[in-house]
């Protein structure tokens, strides 16, 4: 039951603070961990808050590595096009966009 109502206070507040504290209020009202939440309310509070630290953490990380797949293979693309004559940086870069002429 935390689970449930903890996903729909994250659609509501998103990864904060207020949806943490919010999800606490509302299981405490329905009687849902009460007794555990009202004696460790703020270790869940920094628990569920470090865990929103850990996926943001991940997604950055995650998108890191996308970005550096498209990097390479946008560069793999401009080799094999000059490789076979197409000499013009114009042209390369109307075929690869994602390319960066600075690295």
């Amino acid at each position: 039951m935390f689970s449930k109502v903890y996903d729909e206070q994250r659609k509501l507040y998103r990864n904060t603070k207020q949806a943490v504290t919010e999800t606490i209020r509302i299981c405490k009202d329905r009687n849902v961990l009460k007794e555990y939440l009202e004696s460790k309310e703020q270790e869940v509070v920094d628990i569920m808050m470090a865990l929103f630290d850990d996926e943001q953490i991940l997604k950055a990380y995650i998108k890191e590595i996308k970005d550096n797949t498209v990097k390479e293979i946008a560069k793999e693309t401009a080799e094999r096009m000059i490789k076979k004559g197409k000499r013009i940086l114009e042209e390369i870069a109307d075929y690869v966009p994602s390319l960066s002429w600075d690295n």
